[in-house]
């Protein structure tokens, strides 16, 4: 992958990372609820999820997945409850006083890698990259060596971005009234998400 191409790359991934997302709004709400630093447990399960799929990515695996509807219906049905119910969750629990406080270690990461990885609308922009990025007479691996710490080291930037935003809402809404009304609009982004994607299509069909 020569310059020009790789600054391309990069520029498409930094726009599918920072596009805010379910991702981004459970970093948010980690960060308020746990702080900086706990939270940032998320970021591992995230990077997590990244290499998995780059590397179903290079075998040509999330095409077959894209391409296949009852499969991709199952997933999209199974990511849309499970973002609705985390959405429903928050909201109830809006009025309840923000405090930072302890989680285990397993549930951040968990939570956050179960996010990350259910969304099949994810494989469209992992798809679209290596449709439009790597160079069919070059092999594959080759080519990952540039793409795989390009595309973990932008997404590390980013999840730990959104982290550090909610870590400062955190701080700055503890015990504020208008807490309640951020962490219901967090929680109402999860709910059009879940809903977005269970009417959404597979990628490349419409």
């Amino acid at each position: 992958m020569g310059f020009e191409a790789w600054t391309i790359f990069a520029l498409f991934w930094i726009v599918f990372v920072t596009t805010p997302g379910p991702n981004a709004v459970n970093c948010i709400q980690n960060g308020i609820h746990l702080g900086f630093g706990p939270a940032m447990i998320g970021v591992l399960a995230i990077l997590t999820q990244a290499t998995l799929f780059l590397i179903l990515s290079a075998f040509g695996i999330t095409a077959l997945i894209a391409a296949s509807p009852a499969g991709f219906f199952a997933a999209k049905m199974i990511g849309a409850a499970f973002l609705i119910y985390l959405g429903v969750r928050g909201w109830m629990q809006a009025r309840t006083p923000v405090r930072v406080s302890a989680k285990p270690a397993k549930s951040i990461y968990f939570q956050a890698l179960a996010i990350a990885t259910i969304n099949p609308k994810s494989v469209a922009g992992y798809l679209a990259a290596f449709s439009q990025f790597v160079q069919p007479d070059v092999p594959i691996w080759e080519q990952m060596t540039v793409i795989v710490p390009t595309a973990l080291t932008l997404t590390a930037l980013s999840y730990t971005g959104f982290y550090a935003l909610g870590a400062g809402l955190g701080r700055a809404a503890l015990d504020a009234v208008f807490n309640v009304w951020l962490r219901r609009i967090l929680a109402s982004c999860f709910v059009i998400y879940g809903l977005l994607l269970g009417f959404s299509n597979a990628p490349g069909r419409t």
